[in-house]
């Protein structure tokens, strides 16, 4: 087992605070980088060594003599406290968009991309809304989050296996700034045996979000680790014999998760790049005591972040067409009628593999097939910018309110 250094929840930046001689807190190295979490198939935060900045106290410790401890809750100065505050709700808001408030987007985006009957292939936003409202129409908002939880128990098996793989293999977890071609090699070896983990769990919500709410029964919330076992195993609910074996879904499992990774870490970096290097003022300095400097300070790695995903998504949206329709055959799924809003389908699909699926799509479908359910995506992270910019007009208001 090789040293590691302890982790934890960082509250976006509050890591390796030291006690100076006398009782008081230093200040935290603005050196020093904190890593996002690990990559997983859908996932959003999926970038290795990525920075979040460490911000200094805005005003030094009263005549107090207390002890400032971000881990203990001491008594802290008025400024760190509200760079704190704004710094948890932006990244909140951030997390609620990505998994709860754009969840109903990518259920129609995956009933879409598995729906092969589909005439309608809904490559924009207005008919992807028109499809939402006839669906909460005749199923209730319920038909709109199916599968919520089921994502996040898959997140959290892959964050897990990722840990636990890392801490009793030497596959590094985070690359550091001196990498050489083998830590970057371990490295996607362990985000590759992390998608393998994950994929027959994957599988059970997959079904989850695309199964229609018309005709399954109210699903527990551990269903998906009892379905997910099941594919692994071979035993549970009896499947079609076109279901096809996860040795031959490994592959197209293991390229789309490591590429997802690749891109939106690579876009990212050069997001902050540009975006440091065209701005520096938004980085503000140590001994800056500026709200809206504190509060600007969040945003370029959030923009980063936002830009990372919706390229990496729009880049592999045809390969996810082609990972969900061979995840999706031979479950006896039902889903929803994408055209009309209303009534169901069955899923019939014969690819024998990933390169016959392929062909097929592109023989009965046309090369715009696998774009179906596009104009989703495009909804998605609208509405991901609206939220952001609401959230730091908002924040903007009430920060300056509070240190006046």
């Amino acid at each position: 087992m090789h040293p590691r250094r302890p982790e934890g929840f960082d509250g976006l930046g509050y890591r390796n605070a030291r006690e100076e001689p006398g009782g008081f807190a230093a200040k935290p190295d603005l050196g020093h980088w904190v890593t996002t979490p690990p990559d997983i198939p859908g996932s959003r935060n999926l970038h290795w060594g990525e920075k979040t900045p460490q911000f200094a106290a805005g005003t030094p410790l009263g005549a107090s003599g207390l002890n400032e401890d971000p881990y203990l809750g001491g008594v802290g100065t008025n400024s760190e406290q509200i760079n704190r505050f704004a710094g948890f709700g932006i990244g909140l808001a951030s997390l609620f968009t990505e998994n709860v408030l754009a969840h109903p987007c990518i259920v129609l985006r995956r009933q879409c991309q598995v729906n092969y009957h589909a005439k309608n292939y809904h490559l924009t936003p207005f008919t992807i809304i028109n499809i939402m409202y006839s669906i909460n129409k005749t199923q209730g908002p319920r038909a709109l989050w199916k599968g919520m939880g089921s994502t996040f128990i898959v997140q959290g098996i892959a964050l897990g296996a990722e840990g636990i793989i890392s801490e009793f293999t030497p596959l590094p977890r985070e690359i550091s700034y001196k990498w050489n071609p083998r830590q970057i090699g371990g490295h996607l070896t362990l985000k590759a045996l992390t998608c393998v983990i994950a994929m027959p769990f994957y599988s059970a919500s997959l079904i989850e979000t695309v199964q229609s709410e018309i005709i399954r029964d109210n699903p527990g919330i551990l269903d998906c680790l009892k379905e997910g076992i099941g594919r692994a195993m071979g035993f549970g609910i009896p499947h079609s014999k076109r279901l096809l074996p996860l040795l031959a879904l490994t592959f197209p499992t293991v390229l789309h998760g490591v590429l997802h990774y690749i891109i939106s870490s690579a876009v990212q970096k050069l997001v902050l790049f540009f975006l440091k290097k065209g701005n520096p003022s938004s980085f503000p300095a140590e001994n800056s005591n500026s709200v809206q400097n504190m509060l600007d300070a969040y945003f370029p790695e959030l923009i980063a972040s936002f830009a990372a995903s919706l390229c990496a998504d729009v880049m592999l949206y045809p390969l996810e067409t082609v990972l969900h329709r061979l995840h999706i055959q031979g479950t006896r799924t039902i889903i929803d009628n994408t055209d009309l809003g209303y009534e169901v389908l069955p899923i019939n699909t014969q690819y024998e593999g990933m390169r016959d699926c392929i062909n097929s799509i592109k023989r009965e479908e046309g090369m715009l097939g696998f774009y179906k359910g596009f104009g989703a995506v495009i909804v998605q992270y609208t509405l991901h910018v609206a939220v952001l910019q609401l959230t730091k007009v908002i924040y903007s208001t009430l920060l300056q309110n509070i240190s006046q």
